[in-house]
Order: C-alpha cells, then sequence, then structure tokens
C-alpha cells in the first residue's frame, strides 16, 4: 500500500462560522483571520494505492460553479486536483474508487465536470465507482434549509443518473485495511475513513476534527447540524486517538497536514503535527 497527499487547492471561510460559540481571541490564536475576517482553510485529499485500487478520498470544491459562486470562497494556491494527481504520476482516468466521506460541495465538487460544449455534466471520474451510503444520500438528496447551499445538486444527482453510486453497506472492510466511523454531528452519516498502514492507523478526520485549532471540545463549528452530538463524537474519537496513538490526515488545516494528539490534564491536546510523507 502507498499514500499520497491530493492537494485540491485552498479556500476562505468565515472564522466565526468555522468556530462557533468560541471567541475570536480565542480560536484566532491558531487560525488568524482577515481584515474580512476569513481564514485560509486547506482542500486536502487522500489517494491510497493498494494492489489493483488507487482509492481517492474526496475530491475538493471543483471547478464547474460560475464565477460569483468561487468568489465567495476566495480560491486561492497554486495546486489543483489533476496538478497533485500529475505530481505523482497519477490521472482523473486511472482512479478506481472515489470514496465520499459526504457530500458538502467542498469535500465531493470535483466528481462531477462540465463536457466539452458545457452543454451537460459527466464524470470527472469515469473508470470510478462513487460511494457514499443511503442514510448520506438520502440527506443530501433531499436537504434541510440549513444546509441546502453546501449540498449542490450538480455535484451529486449526476453520479446516480449516470451510474456510478454505491452505498457502503457496514463500516468494516469496505476496502481492504480500510473501515470507516459514521458520526451524525456534522451532517447525517458522515464517514471517517481509518486505514491500517503497516504498524500504523491512519484517520481521514474530514469534517469531525477540520484542524488543530478544533481539538478542544468546545471548539465546533457553527456549521454543525447536530453541535451537541459532534461534542460526544469528537470526545470519544479524540479519546481513542490519543490511547491508539492514530495518525491523524487533516483535511481543512492550512497549516499542519497530519497530527498526533495525547491526554493532558486538560484533557485530549495535541502533541505533534508532521507531513504524511514524513511518517511513511
Amino acid at each position: 500500500m502507498q499514500l499520497y497527499t491530493i492537494d485540491t487547492g485552498f479556500f476562505k471561510l468565515d472564522g466565526g462560522a468555522m468556530f462557533g460559540v468560541v471567541p475570536k481571541v480565542l480560536w484566532s490564536r491558531t487560525n488568524p483571520a482577515d481584515e474580512n475576517n476569513l481564514c485560509p482553510w486547506a482542500m486536502r485529499s487522500l489517494l491510497i494505492e493498494d494492489e489493483d485500487k488507487l482509492i481517492l478520498i474526496d475530491n475538493g470544491i471543483g471547478d464547474k460553479q460560475d464565477d460569483k459562486f468561487l468568489r465567495h470562497y476566495y480560491l486561492h494556491g497554486d495546486v489543483n486536483l489533476k496538478s497533485s494527481l500529475d505530481k505523482h504520476g497519477f490521472s482523473v482516468d486511472d482512479i478506481t474508487d472515489v470514496f465520499l466521506t459526504h457530500l458538502h460541495f467542498d469535500h465531493c465538487g470535483g466528481s462531477v465536470i462540465w463536457n466539452k460544449d458545457r452543454s451537460n455534466f459527466e464524470m470527472a471520474f469515469k473508470n470510478a465507482k462513487y460511494w457514499t451510503n443511503k442514510d448520506h444520500w438520502k440527506w443530501a438528496t433531499d436537504p434541510n434549509s440549513r444546509e441546502k447551499a453546501s449540498f449542490l445538486k450538480e455535484n451529486i444527482l449526476p453520479i446516480q443518473q449516470m451510474g456510478y453510486l454505491n452505498f457502503v453497506e457496514s463500516e468494516k472492510n469496505i476496502f481492504n485495511n480500510f473501515d470507516a466511523l459514521f458520526v451524525n454531528g456534522h451532517t447525517e452519516a458522515q464517514m471517517i475513513p481509518h486505514i491500517k498502514y503497516k504498524d500504523k492507523t491512519i484517520v481521514f478526520a474530514a469534517d469531525l476534527l477540520p484542524s488543530t485549532g478544533h481539538i478542544p471540545l468546545p471548539y465546533v463549528m457553527g456549521y454543525d447540524t447536530k453541535p451537541l452530538i459532534t461534542l460526544t463524537e469528537k470526545e470519544k474519537f479524540l479519546n481513542e486517538a490519543a490511547d491508539r496513538e492514530y495518525i491523524i490526515f487533516l483535511q481543512h488545516d492550512n497549516y499542519s497536514e497530519c497530527c498526533t494528539v495525547q491526554q493532558t490534564e486538560k484533557g485530549v491536546r495535541l502533541k505533534d503535527t508532521f507531513s504524511l510523507s514524513e511518517i511513511l
């Protein structure tokens, strides 16, 4: 098995929205904001090469939205999905499986692209199976008013319409050495991949833990639909991560790619940060 970090780009979101009820004077210590109260965030994916499979976890915001939409999120950086795959010697046609932790636009927008004359959509990964789960699919395709702006039909419905949709049936043995924890605080049935790599467990934290700045328990995103559920899920996960020495792969952290955590007198706190390549 080989693992590769795939950077799909960077964007900005309101710091208050990202940290909920936590005051700016506290969250800005780890995530300083600009004059518009916006903080930069990564959209980092993970590529797993294992025997005859090439599995991509999430794929960023994509580029098919109009300029008005994309300007709202201040996309920046000189990397994208294609350039990151190219860097490691792969193309979109090599991907065998696209595993979507959830269907918010910054996680699945790269799934679907315009065709050449922009008359219709087509799949970005033509040789891949796309994976979600039934509960989350139902949640995303019949969205509540609070999340509706994050579930864009053009990112989601073509997956089913074009025959690429597959459902994960269990948390265990989704792929070889690949399980997933289902959590419901951020959105219904988000899937958090756990990958066994040699003697390590690497956890793709998605929006259960967006950054190291979210490690203290009250630091919960305003975007979460059930913040009290997130508190419970995050506490259980962080205690397990500390006890079992998980490598946490951070999808949205602008400064750190991976981290470990440890038990302290104040609860679970950050231990180390590092790049994925440093521990492979």
